[in-house]
């Protein structure tokens, strides 16, 4: 971003929860503090909720969560919220052009769950349906939260129009398929080591052609 080559970024989340730091609440308290300080600094971000920051203030129990932490997340993503420019920077999926941004994938099959009618509909209603759908309707394998198009092939949303860039499941290389991009390269094993390569991109969201972007060092 400082060389230009960026206008914004967009965090697709997941900023609480890792192997064995259950009662770590500095390592929570930190993390969060490192994510305010960029929204504060880079107010045009935008945010994509995960399902472990969703789980704490919905209450949803899951691999990592950590009851210990609970106040704290809770305290610390309200924080994030209110340090935003505008609370609409912060949701479930973001629009920037042709390209959608969110934690895990849009499939049709959830659309057409909530009404039939949103297979159609213009893409920005679409997306308010989403980020507006209560947490039992998000809270399901194929929400735009949870879903996995690395490992199920059910049809993508509008892909011949909209690309999707997610984040939630883990991959070795940054990668395209089915017009969507899957870019968690920073996730890591039990004993630390991360999975993928230490790489962010840099996507054009109208023509949706994108590069990698290296990121010095490894995680301590």
């Amino acid at each position: 971003m400082k060389a230009g080559k960026a206008e914004r970024a967009v965090c697709l989340m997941d900023i609480p929860d890792d192997f064995g730091m259950e009662r770590n609440l500095l390592i929570y308290e930190q993390t969060f503090d490192r994510a305010i300080a960029w929204a504060k600094a880079h107010p045009d971000t935008l945010w994509c909720y995960g399902n472990h920051d969703v789980s704490y203030p919905w209450r949803m129990d899951e691999t990592g969560y950590s009851k210990i932490a609970e106040g704290l997340v809770v305290m610390k993503l309200r924080e994030l919220e209110k340090s935003l420019a505008d609370e609409s920077r912060i949701a479930m999926i973001h629009r920037i052009g042709k390209v959608l941004f969110m934690h895990g994938g849009l499939s049709n099959l959830f659309v057409r769950w909530q009404d039939e009618k949103y297979l159609k509909a213009e893409i920005d209603e679409v997306i308010e349906m989403v980020n507006h759908a209560p947490p039992k309707e998000l809270w399901s394998n194929y929400s735009p939260l949870w879903f996995r198009p690395q490992y199920d092939k059910t049809k993508m949303f509008r892909t011949k129009e909209f690309k999707q860039v997610v984040g939630h499941t883990p991959v070795e290389k940054i990668y395209e398929e089915n017009g969507v991009i899957s870019t968690d390269v920073f996730s890591t094993y039990p004993d630390g080591r991360q999975i993928g390569e230490s790489a962010m991109i840099v996507i054009d969201t109208e023509t949706g052609e994108y590069e990698k972007v290296a990121v010095e060092g490894k995680p301590e």
